[in-house]
């Protein structure tokens, strides 16, 4: 598979503007409705089609009910339920501001009219943060959510006919409370994967609930699936998206650390293949996205169109799609990698005392042969960081060691007490050589950072001289093995503070 961004070509008209916390619903093989969202603060409820099979994008003029600001249709909202049952997209429930949505609309897409409607029988509370899909003879069942004061573990079903809404009561354990989850119909049974918890924290779980339907002789009940393969981390603000008979999990939010709480955003691909029962990792030859949650996922003939989505700072605007190797796009995108010169790898028997740096644009898109695959844009993929490094930037590296050497000196002037005047070079040198004799428990937690940004640097100068120095007199040489298992991070509260292990694993004698 393959990652493809968008080309001007792709598309004819205006697509969504960027968003997250939107939905994006497919009817039948003809449209694709991307409703409603959040960026800058700013809670939208603008309706916009994509017709599949002429590649457009087309706003509708829509009737119907008015909402309470009095335009046609929903109120503004993001982080609600969106279903297609045949050519009706059903809305529940979401956030607008500070309040948690409770009303229930319906738009036939026949003649593009909203229509706010009013059920009755267990009516569910306000949420947003909810989960829901169709389970046939037009029903739909919805899970969980977060009220506004807590987490919700309730499963609710609505014949939308008769638009009774009716509790389901179900015996057993039950998941944990939550919300940001993703809820996936299979076969007869809903699967509830991730989503975070009473309390805050992020989950990975995954659940099948069985008795939705009249026919099933089974009581309603839960059941917990622990299935083998390497299976998501915990998530939330992810996406499961259904091909086949397999389901694909992209993105989501989650966090890492351990006294320390960071945020992560993932960027992976995870199958769920149904027909072996396990997680599988999708093999993806390309570079991802950049990282994000709350985005959509819709699949488009045998395609996947990743729209908008959040990173913790920007809200997106980009269209991706997910394509199969052979796929025309696949090999468009190819085509137009080795086409540019920006991207182009250096032949390896033409290596010279510099290595060529395309600009931060061209970084961002570049796609590089299989087989000349840089290490670290390998790791830092496999990692799900964005394609530039971050810290330190490999590509200029005479930034970085003044950065390194600036804190090494400032670090050997502390422990050592020695003067401004002694050489810089000297009491770099002697930091060093304190690190690889010293007792790792007797390392101070102030000498962590340096110490973690020194490896950084000479992994990175190493990795410069193995890439542009190949030994040319003797193939069979043996390579050393760089040590990169900590070169992504950002600072040293995202390890561990077992001194001993980083100090091992990160001492600048150890970075071969």
């Amino acid at each position: 598979m393959r990652w493809v961004q968008s080309a001007p070509g792709d598309f004819q008209g205006t697509p969504p503007s960027p968003r997250s916390g939107h939905s994006a619903v497919k009817i039948g093989s003809s449209y694709v409705l991307i409703f409603g969202g959040l960026v800058d603060k700013k809670f939208l409820n603008d309706l916009t089609v994509y017709d599949i099979e002429n590649k457009a994008w087309f706003q509708p003029e829509c009737t119907g009910s008015s909402s309470d600001d009095e335009s046609v249709g929903p109120s503004p909202r993001a982080f609600h339920v969106a279903v297609a049952i045949d050519c009706h997209l059903f809305i529940f429930g979401g956030r607008s501001g500070r309040n948690r949505l409770g009303d229930f609309w319906m738009l036939d897409t026949d003649i593009w009219q909203w229509a706010e409607l009013t059920g009755f029988g267990d009516v569910p509370s306000a949420r947003d943060f909810a989960a829901g899909a169709s389970i046939g003879n037009g029903k739909v069942v919805l899970y969980g959510g977060w009220d506004g004061s807590k987490w919700l573990s309730d499963v609710y079903i609505l014949d939308t006919i008769s638009l009774e809404w009716r509790q389901l009561q179900v015996t057993g354990p039950t998941p944990p409370p939550r919300c940001g989850h993703t809820a996936t119909m299979v076969e007869k049974r809903l699967l509830v994967l991730g989503g975070r918890g009473g309390g805050g924290p992020i989950m990975g779980d995954l659940w099948a609930l069985k008795g939705l339907f009249d026919d099933e002789k089974d009581s309603p009940a839960w059941t917990q699936l622990k299935l083998p393969g390497q299976a998501p981390a915990p998530r939330c603000g992810h996406s499961v998206t259904a091909g086949g008979h397999q389901l694909l999990v992209y993105g989501g939010h989650g966090t890492g650390g351990w006294l320390t709480r960071y945020d992560i955003y993932h960027s992976d691909c995870v199958i769920l293949d149904r027909a072996s029962v396990q997680w599988k990792r999708l093999l993806v030859t390309s570079e991802s996205p950049p990282p994000r949650a709350y985005h959509t996922m819709t699949r488009v003939g045998n395609q996947f169109l990743l729209i908008g989505g959040y990173d913790g700072k920007s809200t997106f605007g980009d269209f991706w799609w997910l394509v199969s190797e052979d796929d025309p796009m696949a090999k468009r995108a190819l085509q137009s990698a080795q086409k540019s010169p920006d991207v182009m790898p250096m032949p390896l028997e033409k290596h010279s005392n510099l290595l060529p740096i395309p600009s931060v644009a061209s970084r961002e898109t570049a796609t590089v042969e299989e087989g000349l695959l840089s290490p670290l844009v390998e790791l830092r993929r496999r990692l799900g960081l964005s394609p530039v490094p971050i810290t330190p930037e490999v590509s200029d590296f005479r930034a970085v060691d003044e950065q390194v050497e600036k804190q090494l000196v400032a670090l050997g002037i502390t422990l050592n007490q020695q003067g401004t005047s002694i050489n810089r070079k000297s009491i770099v040198k002697s930091i060093r050589e304190h690190w690889s004799v010293c007792d790792p428990k007797l390392i101070r937690l102030k000498e962590l950072g340096p110490l973690l940004l020194d490896y950084q640097h000479l992994v990175a100068l190493a990795h410069e001289h193995l890439w542009m120095e190949p030994n040319s007199n003797n193939v069979e040489a043996e390579v050393p093995k760089i040590n990169y298992r900590f070169f992504h991070l950002k600072n040293v509260r995202q390890v561990c503070v077992d001194k001993k292990k980083l100090y091992l694993a990160v001492c600048p004698s150890r970075v071969f």
